[in-house]
């Protein structure tokens, strides 16, 4: 099966979600214009008829458009548009008949791989040709006829063309802007991690220097004190790769409400709404774990998802994340949520992760006494 790249995806969703509000907002008045050019040029109902064809191609297109598949319709709309201009300025004496090509043209041309300038100036010299064949029915009125049934539609083709390449553009630009957004706030993550790091073995290291440059010194004067000093350099290093195991696998206990903040201003510079439900105070003995939970969980989120809204939900003894956005498949191997999920069983409480329909969710959740569980004993290869 056909996979189409990750920014491609996000990109389709971001236009599909913008091109749906277009389609919300503007095909109800393109809609009640086209009805009333129609009933203000047709002398007759057939008039009427081949007039208000030109109208609902117009609209078949923009349909289609908000689903992303106009490839199949725009060619037939626009041979119907294009038919119902000479028909308008021949038979109807309409010099509004061109309505159905300024909604077709710009589709048409915005879809063709190359050439769209060569296409863009011959639809408008088509729409000026046949604007221009009315002198043949109003050869006294020149002036009239320039302005209404050449300049006029030439001029409102070809800007409303124009202004399709700019909207492509702006979408494009949105999108260069999110994904931006979202490496940056994964650098900021990483940064973080780095920090982190920095802190548990950044000191570490420095004592264990000076204890050893001591230990050097007193080798040959007080070996009891050579002997302590290195007992000392043991533990510390010992104490040090617990800390770092327990920060590689997030279990270094956190404070959930920096987490909470930390999350929102995450979510935030990569452009994802986000709404905070509290439902009562988190449980201080379960804190920790909660503010883990969701501290992987939104990298999860920054790094695999493409996101646009994240719900977060807290109760006194449990979180709930869910987001959109989540890609249409299996759902994927997640280790830190998998190293999570052990140790929050062993707290008393269970970690479900669920993945339906372009929805993600995550949600930690423990009994009232629950965190009062005792923790396993510690296995010989725990410290490995």
């Amino acid at each position: 099966m056909e996979t189409s790249p990750p920014r491609a995806g996000h990109t389709r969703t971001t236009q599909g979600r913008l091109r749906g509000w277009n389609l919300t907002v503007f095909i109800p008045p393109l809609a009640v214009v086209g009805a009333v050019l129609v009933a203000a040029d047709a002398r007759n109902w057939w008039e009427a008829t081949v007039l208000a064809l030109g109208v609902l191609a117009a609209l078949v297109v923009l349909e289609r458009w908000t689903a992303g598949d106009t490839s199949r319709v725009v060619v037939p709309c626009l041979i119907v548009t294009a038919a119902v201009w000479p028909f308008g300025v021949l038979v109807a004496d309409s010099h509004r008949a061109f309505y159905g090509m300024t909604i077709v043209v710009p589709f048409f041309v915005a879809r063709l791989p190359r050439h769209r300038a060569a296409a863009t100036v011959g639809l408008g010299a088509f729409v000026a040709a046949v604007g221009a064949a009315e002198l043949l029915e109003s050869p006294d009125d020149v002036p009239g006829v320039l302005l209404r049934y050449v300049l006029v539609p030439t001029a409102v083709v070809v800007v409303a063309t124009c202004l399709m390449f700019a909207n492509r553009r702006f979408y494009e630009i949105i999108e260069e802007a999110r994904e931006r957004e979202a490496e940056l706030a994964v650098y900021r993550e990483r940064v973080r991690f780095a920090g982190d790091l920095h802190d548990i073995q950044g000191h570490t290291l420095h004592v264990v220097k000076l204890k050893i440059a001591l230990a050097e010194k007193l080798v040959r004067r007080d070996i009891g004190r050579v002997e302590e000093e290195l007992r000392e350099v043991h533990a510390l290093v010992s104490d040090t790769i617990a800390q770092t195991k327990q920060l590689a696998y997030a279990q270094r206990r956190l404070n959930l409400s920096v987490e909470l903040e930390n999350a929102k201003n995450l979510f935030e510079a990569a452009g994802i709404r986000v709404r905070v439900n509290r439902e009562g105070a988190v449980d201080e003995r379960v804190d920790g774990l909660l503010g883990q939970v969701l501290r992987e969980t939104t990298t999860n989120i920054l790094r695999h998802a493409q996101a646009t809204r994240v719900r977060i939900t807290l109760s006194r003894s449990g979180i709930t994340i869910e987001n959109d956005g989540a890609p249409h498949a299996p759902l994927p191997r997640l280790g830190g949520l998998a190293a999570l999920r052990e140790r929050v069983g062993d707290s008393g409480g269970e970690l479900t992760v669920e993945q339906e329909n372009g929805r993600f969710l995550t949600a930690a959740e423990f009994s009232p006494l629950g965190a009062a569980t005792p923790r396993r004993p510690a296995r010989k290869d725990d410290n490995r």
